[in-house]
């Protein structure tokens, strides 16, 4: 039943959730920005699994590519088991691109793992990436607006973002549909590297939602 005095709080309530609103949405929107193709990627720092630090400038004038990964999400298993992923990485580290894996698992959530447990997982995984960054605070996947794992960013030698989105765009984690899927990173890097421009900048990437820490 309402009093009186309950009453009274009623406007301090109103004017808080007010007062409450501008604020959380400028912080929802500030998170989902994100990179724009065509313009700049983001510059970064993070350490690797060796406590080694890399950031985006350093590879100015190199192709990069980053891929947001989670080793016990079953997207993510689907691509390492197969060896797409750990094919492509091959093929392209090998032709000069600079690929990174970030894991922006925070501690104690599906996908975190100490920097030594990680190279012993990525060992057993077949990964081929050049480094995988530790980010478990999330500033950089929330600078990138990474939402899955995996989560695919190709980014050109002046550092303008060129490919965003999924792996490829056959949404499962069956291995089986990989014979129907058009692998959109594979193709986005062979037309780059024809001079060509991307068919298709962007796709709607698949997988585990990336487990932030809040």
């Amino acid at each position: 039943m309402l009093t009186l005095r309950s009453l009274a709080w009623i406007p301090f309530l109103a004017g808080t959730m007010l007062a409450a609103t501008p604020t959380s949405v400028a912080m929802t929107e500030a998170r989902r920005a994100g990179p724009e193709i065509g313009k700049p990627a983001p510059d970064f720092s993070l350490p690797d699994t060796n406590g080694e630090e890399h950031s985006l400038a350093q590879y100015h004038g190199k192709w990069v590519v980053l891929e947001w990964l989670n080793y016990d999400c079953p997207y993510v298993k689907k691509h390492y088991s197969s060896g797409n992923i750990p094919g492509q990485q091959e093929k392209w580290t090998a032709k000069g691109v600079v690929w990174m894996a970030i894991v922006s698992s925070a501690p104690g959530k599906q996908g975190y793992f100490e920097a030594a447990d990680m190279n012993a997982r990525s060992a057993k995984e077949g990964s081929r990436a050049n480094a995988v960054l530790l980010d478990p605070d999330g500033k950089v996947g929330h600078l990138y607006d990474a939402r899955t794992t995996p989560h695919m960013f190709v980014i050109d030698p002046d550092g303008v973002l060129r490919y965003m989105g999924g792996i490829d765009n056959v949404a499962t984690a069956r291995v089986e549909d990989l014979e129907r899927a058009t692998q959109l990173v594979d193709q986005a890097l062979t037309e780059l590297s024809a001079g060509k421009p991307v068919s298709v900048p962007t796709s709607r990437p698949y997988g585990c939602s990336v487990k932030y820490s809040g």
